[in-house]
């Protein structure tokens, strides 16, 4: 997959509507931050296939006679006299010109009368889960595509195009439209797996060291999980109207093929709820594992504090001024020769004495750390 590293991605918080109210249907109004487009055509048949940038998208008519199928790509949407010039030559429907535009649409499909409209949401790059429109016209003898910026994940569609005897030189442009929307689909299973390898890392950390980025980590997660839920829920409907819906465009022997596009988006909405769901449970292993670490921290600072009271008691004791002279009850201790050592030995029996209840009970041997280093934890009977 080629990623698109020399184009910055504009993102867009709230979607804003560049016509305004009342505007007739069918206005081509094209974002102002939109790339000039480029244009390449694949005409192609089972003995022959020429590939070729064009300047103009008219050039695009000596190919139509001279070929039996014919692919028009079209990457940049910031000119919309090129736009309307592909739908003239091929008599696109102007309200589906419209919404190739206005690049906000959830993935679907429209027929109209000679042709089927497809949306689809494609991954820029293998790191990222930002996607652009894919705007597909299948016809009878053509497939016009339209992509928000250059670069795609549509290189092994060239590459199968320009093999002689492949199956999509020797099949129709419904099996093209296929190829196209499977690679389009596949292309979020890497990933995918990259997630997966990010949870299980994260796991692994917010269980021996929980700290204050690992959940700000997976926030990131579950917040590009929903974007891609966003992207791949509607898709699958999409592919499902193909199947179902009739239409002489599509044949039978094609929507064998879309069951098995239309069963890799169920795998893949499956594995985004499972990640979501496993990313949901990290967030709760923190909060656990950071309330267990403070009533660890509670539990030594209790322990050292019930230590130290009664040996307060008996330094605030014995640090009383008495008067010995005045009565023989006042502490006579204070007149004893090992008087001194005699409050040392108290306070430290005192302390030898708890720590043995404390050791009974098994307090101390659930602070004591294992051979990995990580903190015993049992359960009092």
């Amino acid at each position: 997959m080629s990623n698109k590293h020399n184009h910055k991605r504009r993102h867009r918080p709230h979607f804003r509507r560049r016509t305004p109210p009342g505007t007739p249907p069918g206005t081509l109004a094209p974002d102002p931050h939109a790339i000039q487009p480029t244009i390449q055509v694949f005409a192609y048949g089972p003995d022959d296939c020429v590939e070729k940038q064009l300047d103009n998208v008219d050039q695009v008519r000596d190919y139509l006679g001279r070929f039996p199928f014919v692919w028009l790509n079209i990457d940049g949407l910031a000119d919309s006299r090129v736009v309307a010039a592909a739908g003239k030559i091929f008599n696109l429907h102007p309200l589906a010109l419209e919404d190739v535009l206005h690049v906000h649409q959830r993935s679907k499909v429209e027929p109209y009368a000679d042709h089927l409209f497809i949306v689809a949401r494609m991954l820029h790059g293998l790191a990222s889960t930002d996607t652009e429109q894919l705007s597909l016209f299948l016809g009878r003898n053509f497939v016009v595509t339209f992509q928000e910026i250059p670069g795609d994940c549509l290189d092994p569609v060239r590459e199968r195009l320009r093999k002689a005897g492949s199956r999509v030189r020797t099949s129709g442009p419904d099996y093209l439209a296929y190829s196209i929307l499977d690679t389009v689909i596949d292309a979020f299973f890497p990933l995918l797996e990259s997630f997966g390898e990010q949870l299980d890392g994260l796991e692994e950390q917010v269980v021996i060291t929980p700290d204050n980025r690992l959940i700000a980590q997976i926030h990131q997660i579950k917040r590009e999980l929903v974007l891609l839920r966003r992207a791949i829920w509607p898709q699958r409907e999409a592919i499902n109207t193909l199947i179902r819906d009739p239409s002489e465009l599509v044949k039978d022997d094609t929507r064998l093929y879309l069951r098995d596009c239309y069963d890799h988006t169920v795998q893949i909405i499956d594995l985004v709820e499972v990640y979501r769901d496993i990313a949901s449970g990290l967030t709760d292993l923190y909060v656990s594992g950071i309330s267990n670490r403070m009533n660890e921290v509670m539990k030594v600072l209790t322990i050292i504090a019930t230590i130290f009271i009664p040996l307060s008691f008996v330094a605030g004791v014995y640090g009383m001024n008495f008067d010995t002279d005045v009565s023989p009850w006042n502490m006579p201790e204070l007149e004893w020769y090992f008087g001194y050592p005699f409050a040392w030995g108290v306070m430290l029996a005192m302390t030898l004495a708890m720590l043995f209840f404390f050791w009974r009970k098994g307090w101390l041997r659930s602070l004591m750390p294992t051979s990995n280093g990580r903190v015993q934890r049992r359960v009092d009977k």
